[in-house]
């Protein structure tokens, strides 16, 4: 049987969801020691949510908006957000979400459902004495905040999902084409319990030397024009990362990527790994939704390079929510808040001013 793609587990923050997720109890979690403070972030505090410890950079004192990173990210990976939504009047917060960085990682699969992140983000707010936010999130990051207000749309103002479509029981959206299905497609060998692990953790500069690139493989085009059994066209990234010689270019300077680098090398990627392990193993169910249409307002900032979830994507959003709007990036991959920081920033900053510009949390 086909397994189900990436951008389908993701666009189904509309599908993928879980009953009876499990919180995590204090001896199943890791302590973080030597995971330092994210560089040019504000000072990091900690929060206890359903069950973990989770580390958080908090600055600025309007509206809330809560940034979801995505794999391998981290909070840093909204480092150029956090300072200007915050100088724009916003109060900016970004975790390192569950599994990550600062924060606590469960060892048990079944505590990574995406019922059990939101309830992670719910967590955050009452923490803080917060009544609602804006959720903004990229990669799965965006599985998150797309099913926040499914889960609880009296704590969802609303909803930024980057690269990230989502989908609905009646709309399911469609996949890229070009990607050729086979059983080393990634989140197919990222199940197995310690293989990616290991891989990805053998060498992890090398790891992200492969991975946070724009153009060459994640570059749309180029990816459409290479032979359909090599090993980028079949999204083979632990194979890719065994044979080396990757194209493309790094989409931040050494010294940025040191700190995702120093971080993992002190983690490990389990974590992250084990929120495709939950979605997969443990799958999509709709128990707990009683609406999948979304009431509040969203906006889908996609990037038209972007290999494994391009814009089009979206385009069928609109269909199940009624405050919809959308925008696409041009000349940008994967990576799009941080591969083109300012054109983001102002196009979500003007999204949330028009929507939210007088609102108190």
């Amino acid at each position: 049987m086909m397994r189900p793609t990436r951008r389908q587990f993701l666009s189904a923050a509309g599908t993928v969801a879980s009953t009876g997720a499990m919180c995590a109890t204090p001896w199943r979690v890791l302590a973080q020691t030597g995971v330092r403070p994210a560089p040019n972030m504000p000072k990091p505090s900690f929060i206890e949510t359903n069950g973990i410890r989770m580390g958080i950079y908090d600055e600025g004192a309007g509206f809330p908006v809560v940034f979801c990173h995505g794999f391998p990210e981290l909070a840093y990976s909204w480092r150029h957000q956090v300072k200007a939504f915050s100088e724009a009047g916003y109060r900016a917060i970004a975790p390192d979400q569950r599994g990550y960085g600062l924060t606590d990682r469960p060892k048990e699969i079944s505590d990574y459902t995406v019922k059990t992140l939101c309830d992670d983000m719910v967590g955050l707010l009452d923490a803080l004495g917060l009544r609602r936010a804006v959720f903004c999130g990229h990669d799965w990051g965006g599985g998150v905040v797309w099913m926040m207000p499914r889960y609880y749309p009296e704590r969802t103002a609303g909803v930024i999902g980057v690269n990230t479509p989502t989908s609905h029981p009646d709309h399911p959206g469609t996949r890229n084409p070009n990607i050729v299905q086979t059983p080393r497609y990634y989140v197919a060998t990222f199940q197995p319990p310690g293989v990616a692990d290991a891989a990805l953790a053998k060498d992890v500069r090398e790891t992200f030397h492969m991975i946070l690139r724009t153009g060459g493989f994640w570059d749309a085009d180029e990816f459409a024009n290479l032979p359909e059994d090599s090993l980028e066209r079949r999204v083979d990234l632990l194979g890719m990362l065994e044979a080396g010689d990757f194209t493309g270019k790094l989409i931040m300077t050494e010294s940025e990527l040191a700190y995702f680098i120093d971080t993992f090398e002190t983690t490990g990627f389990t974590g992250g790994l084990n929120w495709y392990r939950a979605a997969v193993q443990i799958g999509p169910g709709s128990d707990d939704v009683d609406n999948w249409d979304i009431e509040a307002p969203c906006l889908y900032i996609g990037a038209e390079n972007d290999v494994i979830l391009p814009p089009n994507s979206g385009d069928h959003i609109g269909n199940f929510v009624s405050n919809f709007e959308r925008y696409t990036v041009e000349g940008c991959g994967h990576w799009t808040q941080q591969e083109k920081p300012d054109e983001f920033n102002r196009v979500a900053i003007a999204w949330l001013k028009d929507k939210f510009g007088g609102l108190k949390a």
